[in-house]
């Protein structure tokens, strides 16, 4: 997983990836806490470069408040962790 740009972020971020292999992909959020914010992805897919966009907004589509969150990317059984910074 690359940084996510722009990063810090206000409305939305980009988060680009490659996968090596086709197969099972989990994009999640975190909070500073620890906990899940929000599931992006839980699919399929095929090798190569992608890219998703967070736009702030919870599993509930609530927005989030400013502060540190984490990007959490399993692929292949590999993870991935990268932060972010949401500024309102």
């Amino acid at each position: 997983m690359f940084n996510n740009y722009p990063n810090p972020f206000n409305p939305t971020t980009n988060i680009a990836f490659s996968i090596p292999n086709d197969g099972k992909v989990k994009l999640c959020v975190y909070n500073i806490k620890g906990q899940k914010v929000k599931e992006l992805l839980n699919t399929d897919m095929v090798k190569g470069h992608h890219k998703i966009v967070w736009n702030g907004r919870d599993k509930n589509n609530c927005g989030v408040s400013s502060g540190i969150y984490f990007f959490r990317l399993e692929s292949g059984g590999q993870t991935s962790v990268r932060k972010a910074m949401l500024m309102k």
